[in-house]
């Protein structure tokens, strides 16, 4: 991932701040301790810009200055994605040089907990999601509660395969709040960005209970996968999650992801995403003289309009524009006299 030498999500700034001291104080009331040499103090420009979600935080650092900072007693798990230069994160037992194709899993479960160098100018995308929510979405995954330690294989390729699916996600995201800001993502777009990662981490990357996932073969009948579509199509304008899911079916997430792929051939976050352009379709083509491209899309958790406008067009062959058009010129056709008195 190369984006170039500015820092991102400057419109979500949190800190800024070229002195050590300042840096350090606010360093350390986030739990971590920033270490630099004394020569390249005058280099330093720490920049913390971010977004906070309700079970995970998502931002940018950048500290111009070559440093480390070290973790001390932290337990929620990072996804460090390098958009610029290089980070050695390193242990009392490992060490890792991760760049722009590879990120870092960092899992709070190592009693020596970790340190992050980063080289001279490097730029980061971290995505730290809380240790609650994360456990909560693996009991669901697996229909029981987790008895042992969640950790995490410590990198991800970038390059290939869902790593790179969960890069082009995350970018898109940025692009998402440096375009429209953070106010306008509704409660629906933060819990689908939540899930998507979650859920994307659980399933796709190696972990301690990945073998534990993998053994649920458990039949799902067709009726519960109804019920989950039921569900979905009763509360398109609501914040839906998986565990709102596994509630209705009864069934494990993991269950109900690899089943309902079976009968429905997508997962149940993008059958989500489907019914929502068709309700927006419905709702267009019912739409009076007055009716907004822009409200409906939004009342129906799309804030993005230029990604709605290309999923609508891949998904029904027509701008969501055209779609309104024409349901107008039928309207504007029936209430001429001469068409009403035929």
């Amino acid at each position: 991932m190369q984006l170039g030498s500015a820092p991102l999500l400057e419109r979500h700034r949190i800190f800024h701040s070229r002195n050590v001291d300042e840096a350090g104080a606010y360093l350390g009331r986030k739990a971590f301790k920033l270490e630099i040499k004394p020569g390249l103090a005058r280099e330093l420009d720490t920049r913390i810009n971010g977004v906070y979600l309700p079970g995970m935080w998502f931002g940018y650092f950048e500290y111009g200055a070559a440093v480390a900072t070290r973790a001390v007693a932290r337990d929620d798990y990072w996804v460090q994605f390098p958009i610029r230069g290089q980070m050695e994160v390193a242990t009392s037992a490992s060490s890792l040089i991760c760049d722009t194709g590879r990120a870092a899993v960092l899992s709070p479960t190592r009693t020596d907990f970790y340190v992050v160098r980063s080289s001279s100018r490097c730029g980061r995308l971290c995505l730290s999601v809380t240790k609650a929510c994360l456990l909560a979405q693996l009991a669901v995954l697996l229909g029981e509660q987790p008895t042992a330690p969640l950790d995490f294989a410590p990198t991800i390729d970038l390059g290939t395969g869902y790593g790179r699916s969960l890069a082009r996600y995350v970018l898109m995201a940025v692009a998402d709040l440096e375009h429209t800001g953070s106010v306008l993502w509704s409660p629906a777009t933060m819990a689908t960005f939540e899930q998507f990662i979650m859920t994307a981490l659980l399933l796709s990357h190696p972990h301690s209970y990945s073998d534990a996932l993998r053994r649920l073969e458990k039949p799902l009948a067709p009726r519960d996968v109804k019920r989950a579509v039921e569900y979905i199509e009763a509360h398109l304008d609501e914040a839906i999650s998986v565990a709102d899911l596994v509630r209705v079916t009864g069934v494990a997430g993991r269950t109900l992801f690899m089943h309902f792929q079976t009968f429905k051939g997508v997962s149940p976050m993008r059958y989500l995403r489907n019914a929502r352009l068709r309700k927006v379709r419905q709702v267009l083509g019912r739409a009076g003289p007055e009716a907004n491209v822009t409200e409906v899309a939004m009342s129906l958790g799309f804030t993005h309009m230029g990604r709605f406008s290309v999923a609508y067009r891949m998904h029904f062959g027509e701008s969501p524009s055209q779609t309104l058009k024409s349901r107008k010129q039928a309207h504007q056709l029936a209430s001429k006299p001469n068409h009403r008195s035929r």
